[in-house]
């Protein structure tokens, strides 16, 4: 799923920043060895097997201020670009990335639907109404509290991604059986799951 239109996007924006966002003398490695946040440690891609392993490879889709979007197995060095960064000339990179990366993402979206676990800076470098898809679906966590998750986001995202590679689940509905790490499980009555965009919110329990 090397997404190769975007070389030309990408060479722009290398030679716009300065030579300490990229580090030329770390090999590079595969996008999804790469990165090594919280929701990647929850996701433990490495222990992946099997069929969920080329279900991942094939389906998952990582936005990078960078590079734009690469897909897992990718390989890339190490760098340090926000999505919400301006480059001078360029702009804000959410905004100038937003264009072609929708043209980008439009080929591998058709007629799927697509999880957007998106933060808000990257989930706005894409102009979501111009990716046709039969179906967008977001992820908002509420803990006990009625708050809006904020610190463990990341892992309970890493969590529901690794399920879906797991299970090959396609639809929010689906999530009705599942509970995510904390006790957070699909809250119907609070969930929107229209056919054209999902809201599915996963509720904590005691």
């Amino acid at each position: 799923m090397k997404v190769d239109a975007l070389d030309p996007m990408r060479r722009v924006l290398l030679g716009s920043v300065s030579g300490t966002v990229v580090d030329s003398k770390a090999p590079t490695m595969a996008a999804i060895d790469r990165y090594t946040g919280v929701l990647y440690r929850e996701l433990d891609p490495a222990s992946i097997k099997g069929q969920a392993r080329r279900r991942m490879q094939r389906d998952v889709m990582v936005a990078s201020g960078l590079w734009g979007l690469v897909a897992p197995t990718d390989p890339i060095p190490y760098y340090r670009l926000k999505m919400a960064a301006s480059v001078d000339g360029l702009g804000r990179l959410s905004t100038w990335w937003r264009d072609e990366l929708s043209i980008a993402l439009a080929p591998h979206a058709r007629a799927a639907a697509v999880w957007d676990l998106l933060p808000n800076e990257h989930s706005a470098a894409l102009n979501w109404t111009s990716i046709p898809r039969s179906r967008r679906i977001t992820v908002r966590f509420v803990d006990r509290s009625e708050r809006v998750v904020s610190h463990w986001n990341k892992l309970l995202k890493g969590s529901l991604v690794r399920w879906l590679v797991e299970t090959g689940a396609r639809h929010p509905e689906d999530l009705a059986e599942v509970e995510l790490p904390g006790g957070y499980r699909l809250d119907p009555l609070a969930s929107s799951l229209d056919d054209r965009r999902a809201e599915v919110v996963m509720r904590q329990h005691p």
